[in-house]
C-alpha cells in the first residue's frame, strides 16, 4: 500500500514540524532562563533584592533561599523531559504564589509572571504530542 503524496508537501511538512518544534524549544528556554536567574538571586543574597523582598513584599529575608530552592526545583522538573509536564504544573503553582504577592501590594507587574506561566504552558503544548491530544484547543469535525 503506497501513499502518492507529492514530494513538495511532504517536505513542507517537515519543515512546518521541525520549525514548530524549535519554536516551542524557544519558549520552554526563556521561563527556564528567567527563572533561573531568579532563583540565583535569591541564592545570592543580593542587597537590592533582599530590600525588595523584605520591605515591599513582606516576606522574611530567610525565607529568600527556600523560595529559591523551591523555584529551582520546578525548573528542573520543568527542563528534564521526562518530568516536563510534572514541572510546568509546579511552575504554575510557584508562579501564582508570585501573582498574588504583586496583586496583594498593588503592583502591575503581576503581569511578568502571569506571562511567564502562559509562555511556559505554551511551549510545552507546542512541543508535547501528549498534551495536545489530552487538550485539543479545537474539536475534530466528524465527516458527513
Amino acid at each position: 500500500m503506497s501513499l502518492n503524496v507529492p514530494r513538495e508537501e511532504l517536505d513542507t511538512a517537515r519543515v512546518s514540524k521541525g520549525a514548530t518544534c524549535w519554536i516551542g524549544r524557544i519558549l520552554t528556554g526563556v521561563p527556564i532562563l528567567l527563572m533561573l536567574f531568579s532563583a540565583s538571586m535569591k541564592f545570592a543574597g543580593n542587597p537590592q533584592m533582599v530590600d525588595e523582598f523584605v520591605n515591599r513584599f513582606g516576606y522574611p529575608a530567610s525565607a529568600a533561599p527556600v523560595l529559591g530552592a523551591v523555584e529551582l526545583a520546578c525548573v528542573v522538573l520543568y527542563a528534564v523531559p521526562r518530568t516536563t509536564v510534572l514541572g510546568a504544573i509546579l511552575l504554575t503553582g510557584y508562579l501564582g504564589g508570585a501573582v498574588a504577592t504583586h496583586v496583594r501590594i498593588g503592583d502591575p507587574s503581576f503581569l511578568i509572571p502571569l506571562g511567564l506561566g502562559v509562555v511556559a504552558w505554551a511551549g510545552l503544548y507546542i512541543r508535547e504530542e501528549r498534551l495536545r491530544t489530552l487538550l485539543p484547543l479545537r474539536r475534530a469535525v466528524a465527516p458527513r
